[in-house]
């Protein structure tokens, strides 16, 4: 199917209007130089050198700071490439007619409407400018990789997290599932800590080895 010019113009316009006005996200170029001693920088510097994530400045990707789900939706979006080619609308679809507290000339209003007609099941009051839990983070990217692959559903033996019950029974079987793909880990204690706030380097990481896996497993050809 193919998209509405209608839709893609008014979609372009937007992004190009955010960038504009000016976003948190910088455009890509440069070279990062905050990752010393961070975990993960070279799977960091890898996702940014393919144009997949870009930082809070062209200079800094400021690892440590709490990820927004503003971020974290953009995150998403952007590193799996979700985009609406596949889909066909009678209007431009509108981010704010969606999510309650996502404004239409923000910058990250497109990945949002991406994410969302891609099968991420975003929560609909969710804030941007608040921080994401790992279990949020996780549930939302598993979702997304999960489309973007079109894998198939999978038995798998559950593995055991010493902190399950912290788990929001909603995101268990996609933390599960996120352990299968080797998408995240469980620290030394066996805990996966789902109502820690996730840090940008942490939801890089994830994002890199979700790559990883689709690359190990490419979806069907149709």
């Amino acid at each position: 199917m193919n998209i509405k010019k209608s839709a893609v113009t008014a979609i372009t316009t937007l992004s190009i209007l955010s960038f504009t006005l000016g976003g948190q996200i910088s455009a890509a170029g440069g070279s990062f130089n905050d990752l010393g001693n961070v975990t993960g920088t070279e799977k960091i510097i890898s996702l940014k050198d393919q144009g997949l994530i870009k930082g809070v400045t062209n200079t800094q990707f400021l690892p440590k700071n709490l990820m927004t789900a503003g971020q974290g939706i953009q995150f998403i979006s952007g590193g799996l490439q979700l985009s609406l080619a596949a889909i066909d609308f009678n209007k431009a679809p509108i981010a704010s007619e969606i999510f309650k507290k996502v404004k239409d000339n923000a910058w990250y209003a497109e990945a949002f409407i991406n994410a969302h007609y891609n099968g991420v099941d975003i929560p609909k009051d969710i804030d941007p400018s608040k921080t994401m839990t790992k279990e949020l983070f996780t549930a939302l990217l598993v979702q997304g990789v999960e489309k973007a692959g079109n894998l198939p559903m999978i038995n798998i033996v559950p593995v055991e997290i010493s902190d399950d019950s912290q788990l929001d029974p909603s995101y268990q079987g996609s933390v599960q599932r996120s352990l299968k793909y080797n998408i995240s880990t469980l620290d030394a204690n066996r805990k996966f800590n789902p109502k820690s706030e996730l840090t940008r380097a942490e939801a890089a990481i994830m994002l890199y080895n979700a790559l990883e896996y689709l690359k190990a497993h490419p979806a069907p050809v149709q």
